[in-house]
């Protein structure tokens, strides 16, 4: 089993910058992609960014040259630098995690952590 706790959320202006912690435990060497979900009040869980092991990246399309995801695995980390926030980034963030050779749905999701940015 993985455990994962988000951290860093909170409330900020338009045009501000967050940093996104996720903290990894458990069967740690189990895991290959980390990313970051969101959910908004009244709208679908989307998929914000991944990162797999070995760096490789992608983004949804709203977030590209805004947020970047980045990971430590030393350190079981995983980071979401989030900059230029808009309103409708306002949403509940949840870490994910894949085990090797799972599918695309995340195999573990974090307790997620509030972000809530004001026009």
């Amino acid at each position: 089993q993985v455990q994962l706790v988000e951290s860093g959320g909170g409330l900020v202006q338009a045009g501000g910058s967050l940093r996104l912690s996720c903290t990894a435990s458990g069967i740690i060497f189990s895991i290959n992609t980390m990313g970051w979900y969101r959910q908004a009040p009244g709208k679908q869980r989307e998929l914000v960014a991944r990162i797999t092991y070995n760096g490789r990246t992608n983004y949804l399309d709203s977030v590209k040259g805004r947020f970047t995801i980045s990971r430590d695995n030393a350190k079981n980390m995983a980071y979401l630098q989030m900059n230029s926030l808009k309103p409708e980034d306002t949403a509940v963030y949840y870490c994910t995690a894949n085990r090797w050779n799972s599918g695309s749905d995340p195999d573990y999701w974090g307790q997620g952590t509030q972000v809530t940015v004001s026009s």
